[in-house]
């Protein structure tokens, strides 16, 4: 936001930023430190030498932020300019899928071509480089249109968004999601190194199956609420918009009892993102209505349309309804959980997930761990992964019954328990 008062007025809000930025992040650090539910050693040892550095990332980002931030020059751009600059970035990230696809065309190609790989090699890196410079600018932009919608919405505190929206785009840690193999939820999330191939990913699912005896899945993920947030490259402006959204309700929530209490047990973990999904779709599909309406993308809800942002197909040109599918399989599987059949719905999973992928839906392991993550996404009515599960269906009653997301997020912010959010669910 642009310092138009003078030098002093101007300092003191940025060492105000700073402040908030800086308490943001050493909280953030702490409350992402919760140990897990039950000792789980054994599965915590495979991934010695692969866990991410949180630590590292976050410094180098909040640098890259500081360096930004000094220079400012968004704020001499006209709306107009600054979504020409937003659009320019999105166009570029395609060019550069385009030219990756192409390297790996020559690479794996039978008849391999030295010089053409040379080619293809500097064509894509010509092309990196004129993404790593429109990058900064693109996402001051895109942190000050969601800020923007933000004080809009009522979220500002004296004409300032608390903690300021902040995110970086990169290479994302993957998620090691643990589960029980009697009962589906997370009992350990581990954050490793991007950059594991499909065997080692495979190999340590394998050792906690066979070696410990649980459900494991390796997985990526679209955002991580670190401060600034991480977010996966994209030339989607609906779900990069959406993302930067979700992302900030993490950091909003983290000093409000919800999110502290995001790692207490299942229910709240769903509860959290549950909500941050539907919040950010919610902004998401703001910002792009006020700047990029070309761009609008309209779905429907029960009871209330909240322009919610398609992020996928949910059904294939055969009529296989893919979250119609999943939630029958996930209901399936409690039902033979409950009854203590671990192996026949371990079998049955399988069964199920070659279905899928015949369908065109490339599920690469369909287990406990799977549901235990995919589930704790519950913003979309159906179900699909979530199955039965009635967290979701709450959250978003409440938000049906609430006028505004403001007034939804200030009801729900204080859920500390299930029951809490029963005892307000309409």
């Amino acid at each position: 936001m642009a310092c138009q008062t003078e030098n002093t007025k101007c300092r003191h809000r940025k060492q105000f930023l700073w402040l908030i930025l800086i308490l943001t992040f050493f909280f953030g650090l702490r409350a992402s430190s919760v140990l897990p539910l039950e000792p789980l050693d054994g599965v915590r040892s495979l991934a010695d030498g692969k866990r991410f550095d949180y630590v590292v990332w976050t410094l180098k980002a909040l640098f890259n932020k500081a360096v930004s931030a000094s220079l400012g020059v968004e704020k001499f751009l006209n709306d107009e300019q600054q979504a020409t600059i937003v659009k320019a970035y999105f166009d570029q990230v395609g060019v550069v899928e385009e030219k990756e696809r192409a390297l790996e065309d020559v690479l794996y190609h039978s008849s391999f071509d030295e010089s053409q790989f040379q080619l293809a090699n500097e064509d894509l890196n010509e092309a990196r480089t004129w993404l790593k410079k429109l990058a900064p600018l693109a996402e001051a932009i895109i942190q000050n249109q969601t800020e923007h919608i933000l004080l809009d919405m009522g979220f500002g505190y004296g004409g300032q968004i608390i903690p300021p929206v902040l995110y970086e785009v990169t290479d994302l840690p993957l998620n090691l999601i643990v589960s029980a193999r009697d009962k589906i939820g997370t009992v350990l999330s581990i954050s490793l190194k991007p950059g594991i191939d499909e065997i080692e990913k495979n190999e340590i699912e394998n050792d906690a199956l066979y070696h410990y005896d649980y459900s494991a899945l390796i997985e990526e993920v679209g955002g991580v609420g670190t401060y600034p947030t991480m977010v996966l490259r994209s030339n989607s402006i609906n779900w990069l918009f959406e993302t930067v959204a979700h992302e900030w309700i993490h950091n909003y929530l983290t000093l409000r009892p919800l999110g502290v209490r995001y790692f207490t047990n299942n229910a709240m973990r769903t509860i959290n993102e549950t909500t941050a999904s539907l919040a950010g779709k919610e902004i998401g599909r703001a910002v792009i209505k006020i700047f990029y309406p070309e761009h609008i993308v309209i779905g429907t809800c029960p009871k209330r349309e909240l322009y919610w942002v398609i992020s996928e197909e949910e059904q294939n040109s055969k009529g296989f309804n893919y979250r119609a599918e999943m939630r029958e399989t996930r209901v399936t599987v409690d039902e033979l959980l409950a009854q203590a059949q671990i192996l026949m719905a371990e079998r049955y999973m399988e069964q199920r997930r070659l279905v899928f992928w015949d369908e065109g839906f490339r599920i690469r392991k369909l287990n406990q761990a799977y549901f235990a993550f995919y589930g704790s996404y519950n913003d979309t009515p159906g179900g699909g992964a979530s199955g039965k599960d009635p967290v979701g269906p709450a959250v978003r009653a409440l938000r049906y019954s609430l006028p505004h997301l403001k007034a939804f997020i200030d009801t729900i912010q204080d859920v500390r328990s299930l029951d809490d959010l029963m005892k307000i669910a309409p």
